[in-house]
């Protein structure tokens, strides 16, 4: 049985139906604990034995939030917060990063003709570099007096454990929801609020991701050097509307969730691909994450307060963490760094340049370096990644007989593309508003019959995209989330 994915029928039709009944059929006192248990539980129909590693990390952070909390030298709370990270720090590379640093080793080794280390071979628990982030910002923020050390154990591992973010965000401080554990209201606008979003963003990865990804995986895994560059244009055009709509898309089903059962989250996304520098393009992508990396790396380093050669230094170093953080593969360092060299340059001259463009062109200039972005972040090594890019720029050029366009269009692709090129823009949003207000001005005139359709046509829209969702997830045309194996 497969509960642990959000587009999965299991999840959708036994789990979450479940969990919502038994939790609103439950007395106030005891919905934490309802929502603890659904979230052990969903945590492990995946990772089985694996779950005993997040519950080291619930026990280990719970313990030292409170020693934190207690303690009143310096010297010791600096102790006490260094232990922490570091124990959280270690954790994640144990079971990230192992195999990488082996490998790295051994390539090392065999230059010097010694004999290469076994692989440790180490499971990845899904979620661990979420949880642990998690982690390191609530012992963070005791140890900085900005919130007390959590008394209540099973508050403390629900903030941890949490399903609708569980496994790949929102990263949500535990200062910003702290209250929440203890006096959250469930009211049906809210929750009705939820349900929209939560469909939204099924809609998202069921009918658009999905739809481009398949298109996305059988490009990127192609012969690369026998593809043309329109081909491969193509590709990466779907992975960058993929990788947009299935993040975006658990987002919104993770903040839905978290609005049918009274919690708030913070927003993840805010249509990153209108941005108009690299710089602006950071702060509506991953939000929650590049908000993660600024307030516990970036200022700790200084931020912008040192001379600009370590401002460059500390852009640098928070960005390949940033890659490496989301891979253990020098593909992923080296997208860390792409974006990191542009957000210097932006700083250096660029950013004046731009501000000088036309809005269209600067859009252009995001697209471009983004799109070049994706393709190391899709590709499965460095050099697949280069002979990629060599094809994109024309350097290398396939037949076009074992691959090209016709093999790709069709009618579905062509339609989700559409709908990913609209929904990447506030379009739907404005217009959504549009439609509100004149149902709300015929419900002033008196006209039930426009209101009705007004407000009628948002709904039917919803259940459009529902069923159509429902229908996809039930054929098994879903694949997991992209971020989940982060």
């Amino acid at each position: 049985m497969n509960f642990s994915n959000f587009t999965a029928p299991t999840f959708l039709f036994l789990f979450l139906p479940v969990v919502l009944a038994v939790y609103f059929a439950s007395p106030r006192a005891l919905r934490n604990g309802v929502l603890l248990v659904a979230s052990l539980l969903f945590y492990a129909e995946g990772e089985k034995i694996y779950t005993l590693v997040m519950i080291l990390s619930i026990v280990f952070n719970y313990a030292m939030g409170l020693l934190l909390d207690g303690a009143a030298a310096p010297a010791t709370r600096t102790l006490l917060l260094a232990m922490a990270i570091a124990f959280n720090l270690a954790l994640l590379g144990t079971f990230k990063y192992a195999d990488f640093a082996t490998a790295n080793l051994n390539a090392a080794l065999a230059v010097i003709g010694l004999s290469a280390l076994p692989l440790p071979r180490m499971h990845l628990p899904i979620g661990i570099s979420f949880f642990t982030f998690h982690a390191i910002s609530y012992v963070t923020d005791v140890y900085r007096r900005q919130v007390r050390g959590m008394r209540r154990f099973d508050s403390f591992a629900l903030y941890i454990t949490l399903f609708p973010q569980l496994i790949a965000g929102p990263i949500i401080r535990y200062k910003l929801i702290a209250h929440q554990f203890s006096d959250r209201k469930v009211t049906l606008e809210g929750f009705a609020q939820g349900v929209r979003r939560f469909i939204i963003g099924l809609g998202k990865k069921l009918i658009v991701a999905d739809t481009v990804a398949y298109t996305a995986e059988q490009i990127f895994n192609a012969h690369t050097h026998l593809l043309t560059p329109a081909v491969a244009w193509l590709g990466v055009l779907c992975y960058t509307i993929q990788i947009y709509f299935d993040f975006s898309g658990y987002s919104d089903m993770a903040i839905g969730m978290g609005r049918m059962f009274g919690f708030v989250f913070p927003e993840n996304f805010n249509y990153p691909y209108i941005a108009r520098s690299i710089t602006d393009f950071w702060r509506r992508w991953h939000m929650t994450l590049s908000g993660w990396f600024r307030d516990y790396l970036y200022i700790p380093l200084g931020g912008n307060r040192r001379r600009p050669a370590r401002v460059y230094l500390n852009l640098l170093t928070v960005f390949f963490l940033c890659g490496l953080w989301h891979g253990a593969t020098w593909s992923f360092v080296v997208w860390g760094l792409f974006h990191g060299t542009f957000l210097i340059l932006e700083r250096v001259g660029v950013g004046r340049w731009l501000d000088e463009r036309a809005g269209p062109l600067r859009h252009l200039y995001v697209l471009l370096v983004v799109m070049v972005g994706w393709v190391f972040f899709n590709a499965r090594t460095l050099s697949q990644a280069i002979t990629y890019l060599s094809v994109m720029a024309g350097l290398r050029h396939g037949s076009g007989v074992e691959y090209n366009l016709s093999l790709y269009l069709n009618p579905a692709l062509m339609l989700a593309l559409a709908a990913g090129t609209i929904g990447s823009m506030p379009i739907v949003p404005q217009v959504a508003k549009s439609w509100e207000r004149l149902a709300d001005r015929a419900a002033e005139a008196g006209n039930l019959l426009l209101e009705l359709l007004g407000r009628g046509a948002a709904l039917a829209l919803l259940a459009v995209i529902f069923f159509g969702s429902a229908m996809m997830s039930a054929h098994g045309s879903y694949s997991p989330f992209i971020y989940y194996r982060f």
